[in-house]
C-alpha cells in the first residue's frame, strides 16, 4: 500500500530537486526552510555505505561526539555497582542498577534511550538481548557503551555523543542536531560524523565506502548532499 503523505510534506518535497546533490550547507539551509510541525524537529542523516550487510565482518558500529551537540535530552540506564554506580549517578545517569535493573527491564521497563554497562555487569545485561537488541539499546564495546569508565561515558553521551550501526540495507541512520540549529552547526556535526565513519571502513569493503548521504528533518523529505 502506498504511504499517504500530508499536504505539507508534499509541498516541501516539491521544493527539493531529487536529481541534485546539494552542497552541504545549502542542503541544510533547504531542510531548515521547509515547513514543518510546531515542535523543533530532529535533523537526521542516512548514509548508504559500501559494504555487504550479510557479512558480519563488514558491519559497522560505533559512536562519535558531535562538536555542536544533538540538542536532545538523552535518558541513560547504567549497569554498575559500588563506586562506579555512585559515579554514574553523579555524572547524570537516569537509572543505575545491577540485578535489580535487569529484572525491571525483563518485566518491560524500557523508558530510556540507551544503556551503558561496566564489563563486570554483562552477566546481567547479556540476558536482556531479546528486550534491548530489537530496540537498539544493547550495549557494545565498539559503541563505547561497555566500558569500565561508565561515568565518563555518561557525560560524553549526555553532551552529544551518539551511537550508530548499519541496518540490513547497509544504511546508517543518526540524529545530528535540531532544525533550530544554524546550518553551519549542522554541517559541523555532519562532517565530524562522516570523518569518524570513514575510519571504521572494514578492510573487506570494496569500492566507494560512502555512497550516498541524505539529510532531512524528522518529518520532512530527504535532501541528498554532495560529499567527498
Amino acid at each position: 500500500m502506498a504511504r499517504h503523505r500530508s499536504r505539507r510534506y508534499q509541498e516541501s518535497a516539491a521544493k527539493v530537486d531529487r536529481s541534485k546533490r546539494y552542497p552541504v550547507e545549502e542542503g541544510f539551509a533547504l531542510v531548515k526552510s521547509l515547513a514543518g510541525p510546531k515542535f523543533d524537529e530532529s535533523v537526521e542523516v542516512a548514509v548508504r555505505i559500501g559494504i555487504d550487510p550479510k557479512k558480519t565482518d563488514q558491519l559497522v558500529r560505533g559512536s562519535v561526539s558531535l562538536p555542536k551537540g544533538t540538542g536532545k535530552s538523552v535518558k541513560i540506564a547504567v549497569f554498575a555497582d559500588g563506586d562506579k554506580a555512585e559515579a554514574a549517578k553523579a555524572a547524570g545517569a537516569d537509572y543505575v542498577g545491577a540485578a535489580d535493573l535487569a529484572e525491571k527491564i525483563e518485566k518491560g521497563f524500557t523508558d530510556f534511550d540507551m544503556t551503558i554497562a561496566s564489563p563486570d555487569m554483562m552477566r546481567f545485561v547479556g540476558k536482556l538481548g531479546k528486550v534491548l537488541g530489537p530496540q537498539g539499546k544493547m550495549p557494545s564495546p565498539k559503541a563505547g557503551t561497555v566500558t569500565p569508565n561508565v561515568a565518563d561515558a555518561v557525560r560524553e553521551f549526555k553532551a552529544g555523543k551518539i551511537e550508530f550501526r548499519t541496518d540490513s540495507g547497509a544504511n546508517i541512520h543518526a540524529a545530528i542536531g535540531k532544525k533550530s540549529f544554524a546550518a553551519d552547526d549542522l554541517a559541523a556535526n555532519l562532517n565530524a560524523f562522516l570523518e569518524h565513519l570513514r575510519t571504521l571502513r572494514p578492510a573487506q569493503a570494496k569500492g566507494a565506502f560512502i555512497k550516498k548521504v541524505v539529510v532531512s528533518s524528522s518529518m520532512g523529505p530527504g535532501v541528498a548532499l554532495a560529499v567527498e
